[in-house]
């Protein structure tokens, strides 16, 4: 399935069913990170908001995704924007809470300093806040991945016509060992080098950051 082409459709099918997979993950985790980002950043530094919005957000993230997976089918429909969605609202609650904690954890003499030297709410969101939360960013999304994991394969086993959980759903009922076992070391392997690539990204662009953590 890997090297050999389908005679029904000319394809290379784990091909198909890999980038199927890592475009959804891809347009997931780039709109969960903004939004939990944008988040983080409102309910860390402002805290008339955080007092509004925060406990609204944690009772969020206690919502099981996968429980209201057949809701997001009947409002978002069978398509493609009903997995991104569950993979949004399964993660943003999360990541947003976490990066909320870390603008929170910031020393006060920093804020004290910003003020100090004449910086409103708003420098202090952007040049203060900002830059600390995008080194936190990688990383909780790194812990966030084998979740975005999960929920992306459990919608594609459900609602989908190509993708990584889709053929291990579809071969399951054959008991094909034979393609349901690479399908999952191969999804392990493109998760350890998703985790990879934003590591590395962090130490490149946050060193600062990784000197802190160490």
């Amino acid at each position: 399935m890997a090297f050999t082409e389908d005679p029904s459709t000319g394809t290379f099918l784990m091909l198909d069913d890999t980038l199927s997979s890592l475009k959804r993950l891809g347009m997931s985790l780039a709109i969960v990170a903004s939004l939990g980002l944008t988040l983080g950043i409102l309910l860390g530094s402002i805290p008339l908001l955080r007092a509004s919005l925060s406990p609204l957000v944690a009772i969020i993230s206690m919502v099981p995704p996968l429980a209201i997976l057949p809701i997001l089918f009947i409002v978002f429909g069978l398509d493609e924007l009903s997995k991104v969605m569950l993979i949004v609202i399964g993660l943003t609650p999360m990541l947003a809470r976490d990066l909320e904690q870390r603008a929170r954890e910031l020393p006060k003499e920093i804020i004290i300093k910003a003020q100090t030297l004449g910086a409103n709410s708003w420098t202090l969101m952007i040049r203060v806040v900002l830059p600390q939360l995008l080194a936190r960013l990688m990383t909780s999304l790194r812990l966030l991945m084998g979740s975005a994991w999960l929920f992306l394969i459990s919608a594609e086993a459900i609602s989908s016509t190509e993708g990584l959980g889709y053929r291990i759903f579809l071969v399951r009922r054959y008991l094909a060992m034979d393609v349901i076992l690479p399908y999952v070391l191969w999804i392990t392997l493109l998760a350890w080098l998703t985790d990879y690539a934003l590591k590395k990204l962090h130490q490149v662009c946050f060193p600062w950051a990784e000197g802190a953590d160490a």
